[in-house]
């Protein structure tokens, strides 16, 4: 019965382990990009209540896509970024990151956050006005060419765009941009017409082509938007499979201010209305018969009038960059964007992973390398889960001491199940064993341990930082091999399998892991021992195509376990050792008589 039982346990183990490999990220490049749709002039649906905008102003026709050859563009060059605005549509739609590089090689590119619509991969912003609905005033669309008041963009110098509609309406557009990936956005309008002017002033964000999502169910990426204080978080197919026209929408949500974009799994483009205004916030995705675009944005509740003469004008911002855990939170303090951090998916037990995460940033900065904070992390784990695992050694020591008796009664009772159960119960009962205690403190740790898993794999901090030696990339795995010796071979053995990938560091994980088990005693039944003689193999490979800061992680924590097992076991051996017999006190001879 119990090898029954031991056979299923070690196939469910195999169906976990499977199930990990296929639900968790791997480390894949992106495919060949759609091509974008062409698209077209937007214009407003109609709302049989009221003269209305749009709903977040999401696209109800296609946008046209400009040619590159008509392009006039103004540079932006700022601290952190560089690139350009298209003055044709005045449209964000090129930037790159000057700290970032698409991998770890000398001469790598840097990471493109933004491109035009012409491109492969376009992912831009777009500002503007919408009519009210049977409106008629000439608004800006995507084949306006806008003036701007200065040939560059940079942190101390803020550009005015301006577009004279023809009707003694001037459209006006102030971008700054600070330091970082944070662009200050003002829209105008000056009304030198005798009729007052109605408009909806919009912000949204296009992604025309659907990306490989390389985050797996750990990370999210796709639409994300924070409305009325509520976060949600949709996918790519949602919103091909809920837009539904006239409006092109799947999500529609209605609230003071918030932010909503598009995520990536570290990157992020958004769009950030004046907050403490009604605005209506939308997901949207325009098929136009070829890649198609995904548009995440918002548009003002309540028109801006402008009077004869008068000028009105709307705030709102632009982010694009990195999700750099604390710069999100600045800029969530000083411009006040409701839960600005939640850019970063740190999942559920963001109670748990978001103070993990801030140890780990702070022996970072101390150490000045993540392995070693990584590591540091560890040693104060073990040290805080001490007392616990001093109970766990124990447990399992006085379990061990019962295993002759419980042996027995499996051999007495094997035949009446009910039996033997009843009689191993009284046995530890009469010995004072609980049986789950040992499992209780594991149980406790199994949250800490999933947490640091998720910092280590969801924050960007980790990104191409370095260990010591061959590790280039703590959030890449050990790209040595030990089936082409370690480079000394000029064969790439993942060619005829990924599973043919087994670094240094995956093999020291089952090194660890095999002298870990055995300085546990082997257990009683053949079986078992057989199983327990396989595992270190299995995750070995397992653990070979995970993150090399992981790998490290979990060897380092084996080391510690084997250390601190070592401590608590000559502790235990000490507490129990019997006593030294104490001497019979020497007798004085007799005297004489």
């Amino acid at each position: 019965m119990d090898t029954k039982r031991l056979i299923v346990a070690t196939l469910l183990s195999a169906m976990v382990l499977v199930g990990f490999e296929y639900f968790m990220p791997k480390q894949t490049h992106q495919e060949v990009a759609q091509q974008a749709a062409q698209t077209n002039r937007q214009t407003p649906p109609s709302d049989a209540r009221r003269p209305a905008a749009p709903v977040a102003g999401v696209s109800s026709q296609p946008v046209s896509v400009a040619s590159p050859q008509a392009e006039t563009r103004l540079e932006i060059d700022a601290p952190a970024v560089r690139g350009s605005i298209d003055l044709l549509g005045a449209r964000l739609d090129d930037m790159v990151l000057r700290d970032y590089h698409e991998t770890v090689a000398a001469g790598s590119p840097l990471v493109r956050i933004l491109e035009a619509a012409h491109d492969p991969q376009p992912n831009y912003v777009e500002i503007g006005w919408m009519n009210l609905a049977g409106g008629q005033v000439r608004v800006p669309d995507a084949t306006t060419v806008w003036t701007a008041d200065a040939p560059k963009l940079t942190a101390d110098h803020p550009v005015t765009l301006s577009w004279d509609n023809g009707e003694g309406v001037t459209f006006q557009i102030v971008v700054g941009i600070d330091a970082h990936y944070m662009f200050a956005i003002e829209q105008r309008i000056v009304n030198h017409s005798a009729q007052p002017v109605s408009l909806y002033p919009f912000a949204r964000v296009n992604r025309a082509y659907t990306p490989e999502e390389t985050g797996g169910y750990l990370v999210h990426e796709g639409p994300i938007s924070v409305v009325d204080g509520r976060l949600d978080e949709s996918s790519y197919k949602s919103l091909r499979t809920g837009a539904t026209p006239p409006g092109n929408t799947s999500w529609t949500k209605a609230g003071q201010g918030g932010w909503a974009g598009i995520t990536d799994k570290y990157w992020l483009t958004a769009v950030v209305p004046q907050q403490g205004v009604p605005v209506t916030g939308s997901y949207g995705y325009q098929a136009n018969g070829g890649a198609g675009v995904y548009q995440v944005g918002f548009i003002a509740q309540t028109p801006t009038v402008v009077g004869a003469g008068a000028t009105a004008s709307t705030a709102s911002h632009v982010f694009a960059g990195a999700k750099e855990v604390n710069l999100l939170e600045q800029y969530q303090s000083s411009l006040h964007i409701p839960d600005f951090w939640k850019a970063v998916d740190f999942g559920w037990f963001a109670f748990l992973t978001r103070p993990i995460f801030y140890v780990l940033d702070y022996l970072n900065t101390l150490l000045g390398n993540f392995g070693l904070a990584l590591m540091a992390f560890t040693l104060l784990v073990k040290a805080l889960f001490f007392p616990l695992a001093t109970r766990q050694f124990r447990s399992m020591a006085r379990m061990r001491k019962l295993q002759p008796k419980v042996q027995e009664i499996r051999e007495r009772y094997k035949g009446d199940q009910m039996a033997m159960n009843q009689h191993m119960m009284a046995l530890y009962k009469t010995e004072g064993v609980n049986p789950a205690a040992g499992c209780l403190p594991m149980i406790v740790q199994i949250p800490v341990f999933w947490s640091l898993y998720k910092d280590l794999y969801i924050t960007i901090e980790m990104r191409h930082a370095p260990f010591f030696g061959w590790i280039h990339d703590l959030s890449a795995p050990d790209l040595t091999n030990l089936f082409n010796l370690f480079g000394l071979i000029p064969w790439d053995p993942n060619v005829l399998s990924p599973y043919l990938q087994l670094g240094v560091w995956p093999i020291l994980f089952g090194v660890t892991m095999f002298l870990q088990q055995k300085l546990n005693p082997a257990p009683m039944d053949p079986a078992q021992q057989r199983v327990f003689q396989v595992m270190p193999v299995l995750f070995t490979f397992f653990m070979a195509r995970q993150p090399a800061g992981l790998v490290i992680y979990y060897c380092w924590n084996n080391l510690l376990t084997m250390a601190q097992q070592m401590v608590i076991q000559r502790r235990i051996q000490g507490a129990t050792r019997p006593a030294a017999p104490v001497p019979a006190p020497a007798q004085k001879p007799a005297k004489r008589k």
